[in-house]
C-alpha cells in the first residue's frame, strides 16, 4: 500500500470514529424546528423537498404559502393531488404588490388560521410555514402568536420556517438553521425566472 493510500486509510479511520460517536450520542426522538433563511435562492424549494420526503414515507404533511401562493408551484402542483398533502395559501401576491396593510393583514391572519389548526393537530408529521419570517417582518403576525403555536405543537410534528431575516427568537429556538447565502442571481442580471428551475 502506497503512503497515500495509507494516509487516506487512516484519515478515514479518524472520520469514521468522529461520525460514529456522533450516531451513538444521538439518542432523542422528537419532532424538529427547522428554519431556513437567508438571501440565497432555494429555501422555499428546499421545505418543498423535505415535504417529498415525509409524503414519500406516507405521512401526513400541511403546507401554508404566505407570499407566493398566487404563482405557480411546481411542486405544489405535482404533489396537491396527494391525499396526505393540505396545502393552505394566503393568496394576495407579493405584498409590494398590494400595498395595503390592512388587507394583507386579514389576508395572513386567515391563512394563520390554517397553520394553528396545522400545528395542533397530532396526526401532522410535517408542517412548512413558508416566507413566513415576512409575516413577521411586516406586523402582519407577532412574534409570540408564533412561538407559543411552536411551543405548543405535538411532540413528534416537525415545523419548517422559511424567508429571509429570521427572527432571532425563532433562530434561538430552532433545533436546525440553514441560511442560504447569495453569490450570485440570475435574475439581478435580468434573467427572468424560469418556469420547472425557479417556481
Amino acid at each position: 500500500m502506497s503512503d497515500r493510500d495509507t494516509r487516506h486509510q487512516q484519515a478515514m479511520r479518524k472520520l469514521k470514529s468522529h461520525v460514529d460517536e456522533k450516531v451513538a450520542n444521538a439518542t432523542e426522538q422528537r419532532g424538529l424546528l427547522l428554519v431556513f433563511t437567508g438571501n440565497g435562492k432555494g429555501k422555499t424549494t428546499a421545505a418543498w423537498g423535505t415535504v417529498t420526503r415525509a409524503l414519500g414515507y406516507g405521512y401526513k404533511v400541511g403546507v401554508v404559502q404566505f407570499i407566493k401562493g398566487l404563482w405557480e408551484c411546481g411542486e405544489r402542483e405535482r404533489l396537491v393531488e396527494d391525499a396526505n398533502l393540505e396545502v393552505a395559501i394566503m393568496a394576495t401576491g407579493f405584498t409590494w404588490d398590494t400595498q395595503n396593510r390592512e388587507a394583507d393583514t386579514q389576508a395572513c391572519q386567515a391563512v394563520w388560521a390554517d397553520a394553528e389548526r396545522l400545528l395542533a393537530d397530532p396526526d401532522v408529521y410535517l408542517v412548512v410555514l413558508d416566507e413566513i419570517t415576512y409575516m413577521l417582518k411586516f406586523g402582519y403576525l407577532d412574534i409570540a402568536t408564533l412561538t407559543r403555536a411552536l411551543n405548543n405543537r405535538p411532540s413528534e410534528q416537525t415545523v419548517i420556517i422559511t424567508g429571509r431575516n429570521a427572527h432571532r427568537e425563532l433562530v434561538e429556538m430552532a433545533d436546525t438553521v440553514t441560511e442560504m447565502q447569495e453569490v450570485r442571481h440570475a435574475f439581478n442580471n435580468g434573467l427572468q425566472a424560469r418556469r420547472g428551475i425557479d417556481f
